[in-house]
């Protein structure tokens, strides 16, 4: 079984969302399909979608104006939520440790955390990819639970670039053998970034690949679908 996970960022509204779920609905897969949205769209799950949420505050409740805690999102029906996404590293300075406090949190709420890691453009040309993933990996995730890592390169997101099948392996490789360093082997870890239907089965079979975080190409079904149908 592969992860199939759609991250719909700051897009979508209630009839994109109805269209997405009824869409789902008579898809046919032995793939774990997910769709995290944004908060406004969590409730009201009648197709029964497994969903998750893009963020969660670091603390459990109390005067964080604007933050959603994890007893709100499970109360909303997520099951998953991602944290330390590359945007929210970029754009609110998210540390490995605020990511790591975030996941501590989801899962005291039952929730499964998405831990993102990357290197940024710098870091790669610099050749600095497999130190900095590996940081980022034993800096984010907490102590016990479960939870799942996904692999995005920094410097190939929204950008339409896709790393070689030789460069996904060895970063995949890098975070297996990091997780096993830990006893955490058996944690699956995603690739996400620039992930369409042309490339989506090539990647997701790639040694330690366990399934893909994908951003734009979620928000459709005439995009997302061929992407699911695509991954055995």
């Amino acid at each position: 079984m592969k992860f199939i996970i759609g991250n719909w960022k700051m897009n979508g509204n209630l009839a994109e969302k109805e269209a997405m779920f009824k869409a789902l609905k008579n898809v046919k897969t032995n793939n774990k399909v997910i769709i995290c949205l944004p908060f406004t769209l969590l409730y009201d799950n009648k197709y029964k979608t497994i969903i998750g949420a893009q963020d969660i505050s670091q603390y459990s409740n109390g005067a964080y104006t604007g933050d959603i805690s994890g007893e709100m999102l499970k109360d909303a029906g997520a099951e998953y939520v991602i944290v330390g996404h590359s945007e929210r590293r970029f754009y609110h300075n998210e540390t490995n440790d605020i990511v790591k406090a975030k996941a501590v949190v989801a899962i005291k709420n039952n929730l499964i955390p998405i831990i993102c890691v990357g290197e940024t453009d710098e870091e790669h040309h610099a050749g600095r990819t497999m130190s900095v993933v590996k940081k980022m990996v034993l800096e984010s995730v907490p102590d016990d639970g479960e939870y799942i890592i996904a692999y995005e390169p920094r410097w190939a997101i929204g950008k339409g670039i896709t790393p070689t099948p030789e460069e996904i392996t060895a970063v995949h490789e890098t975070i297996f053998k990091t997780l096993h360093s830990i006893h955490k082997e058996k944690t699956p870890i995603l690739y996400g970034g620039s992930v369409k239907s042309d490339n989506a089965s090539e990647i997701s079979e790639l040694p330690h690949v366990d399934g893909l975080l994908i951003g734009g190409a979620s928000l459709k079904p005439e995009t997302f679908l061929p992407i699911i149908n695509s991954v055995k």
